[in-house]
């Protein structure tokens, strides 16, 4: 018999769901540290955001984050890695300020680059790895016919070391020069709320995107209960929680995807979909500001703050972010916080974690 690796697709995803209290809020201040805060910054890229809430918190949560706030923006530009590590572009966005890039290409499969909290990270295959003499790990599946070696090589850019005359910084830039100088596309975000002048990325003629909010209102969906039983919590009953958790999640998803499967009119065949809305039949209007593009976790972690600030605390509403595919499609890490109708202080998070 022939040995074939297991196709990743087949490798799940796990899913972490945590029911906790929020500190007090000062949006002064946002929080970084404890859920559901440093669980958002841990994500590296995001792609998608939606915002689901109810009808009547729909003028308050626009006029905040639509009509105030800015849509994120973010630039794709054509540039090689030695031009990154090289000039201006390198001190005023990196060493200065605070940036995140992902290069194209699919990890696991091309060489794969990005930077992210001042970090440059590689993935390379590895005639790349070699003709590049830098000391890095293996990654990804080891020890399985049919899949070529990968390497990953990782720099801390804003350390004091990365600098030119410095032994391991010249052998970076011998490396970004000669053995992976082929410029490539990115995707730039600058976190920082100034950019330098003169621009060092004017150069290289970046193409400029906006991610305006996408907008639905008034439709009407089956709710399903979305407060846990108080003597489940208590009393650290799992498999309650775990099914509430679980059928929640499941419709917040639909909700996202626009499926006609929670909707009162929504009708199909069993034999194709057996989905049915948990709960007594209650209908209600719901509405959905979304968001996509190329955007950062503290961008999520602002968003976060003014959407608690903006609605009335016992209102209910659903934030999730989604971030760019690892390497195949659908290979997505994602965070979403739930705060329970007529509980202020509360929330629900699950936490998708893509496998490596």
């Amino acid at each position: 018999m022939l040995s074939f690796p297991a196709p990743s697709v087949y490798q799940a995803s796990k899913c972490f769901a945590t029911y906790g209290v929020m500190a007090h809020l000062d949006p002064k201040q946002p929080p970084v540290k404890g859920k559901p805060w440093a669980t958002l910054t841990s994500l590296d890229f995001i792609h998608k955001a939606d915002l689901i809430i109810t009808q009547e918190a729909f003028d308050a949560a626009h006029a905040k984050l639509v009509k105030e706030s800015p849509a994120p923006e973010y630039k794709r530009v054509v540039m090689s890695l030695h031009d990154i590590l090289s000039g201006e572009f390198f001190i005023q966005y990196i060493k200065q300020g605070d940036i995140i890039m992902l290069s194209e290409g699919r990890r696991g499969i091309d060489n794969v680059f990005s930077i992210r909290n001042g970090t440059l990270t590689m993935y390379l295959d590895k005639e790349a790895y070699e003709r590049a003499g830098l000391v890095g790990m293996p990654h990804g599946v080891k020890g399985k016919r049919g899949l070529k070696p990968r390497w990953i090589v990782t720099f801390d850019l804003t350390g004091p070391s990365m600098f030119p005359g410095k032994k391991g910084f010249d052998r970076l830039l011998y490396a970004s020069k000669n053995a992976l100088g082929t410029p490539v596309t990115w995707l730039f975000c600058n976190i920082s709320t100034t950019t330098p002048v003169p621009d060092p990325l004017a150069p290289h003629f970046p193409t400029k995107y906006t991610s305006n909010p996408g907008v639905m209102q008034n439709v009407e969906v089956l709710m399903p209960k979305m407060n846990p039983a108080v003597e489940s919590i208590a009393s650290g009953d799992r498999e309650e929680f775990e099914c509430f958790s679980t059928e929640l999640y499941e419709w917040l998803s639909l909700v996202r995807l626009q499926s006609p499967r929670i909707q009162p009119n929504g009708q199909i065949d069993p034999y194709l979909c057996r989905y049915q809305v948990p709960g007594d039949g209650r209908t209600s209007n719901i509405c959905k500001i979304s968001w996509q593009g190329f955007m950062s976790p503290a961008w999520a972690r602002h968003t976060l703050v003014e959407i608690i600030a903006a609605l009335p605390p016992k209102t209910w509403f659903s934030f999730s972010t989604t971030t760019l595919p690892k390497g195949m499609a659908g290979d997505n890490s994602e965070v979403a916080v739930f705060r329970p109708p007529g509980s202020p202080g509360e929330y629900l998070m699950w936490e998708i974690k893509a496998h490596e």
